[in-house]
């Protein structure tokens, strides 16, 4: 069981770390919204709570609720930048069986 970062995600998310003062990693979850069931939540995680699985990832701490852990583990979250104006985490998840088609949520096996 795993959730990792790659290279790009890992420098993106330890700059950001270094400016915060205040997290300690990447906290990954999902909510219900969209029209395909889920999206993903990325923030700063300022704790490590009972009930989180922490995965060490190119010296990230990825911290993921066990109530989230089914539909994102073996996930990959990359950081993508098109331009100047357009960069963002890229999330490779084997567990997902569809998106819709904007992008913003998608469905799990």
């Amino acid at each position: 069981m795993a959730v990792n970062l790659t290279e790009n995600a890992a420098s993106h998310v330890k700059a950001m770390l270094e400016k915060s003062d205040s997290g300690i990693g990447l906290r990954v979850a999902t909510r219900k919204s969209g029209c395909t069931g889920y999206a993903y939540e990325v923030d700063y995680a300022s704790s490590i709570e009972e009930d989180d699985h922490v995965f060490e990832s190119n010296d990230v701490k990825v911290i993921v609720k066990d109530e989230h852990l089914s539909f994102l583990d073996g996930m990959v979250i990359d950081f993508v930048k098109q331009n100047m104006l357009n960069e963002g985490f890229d999330f490779i998840n084997p567990n997902v069986q569809d998106e819709c088609g904007c992008g913003e949520s998608v469905s799990f096996k």
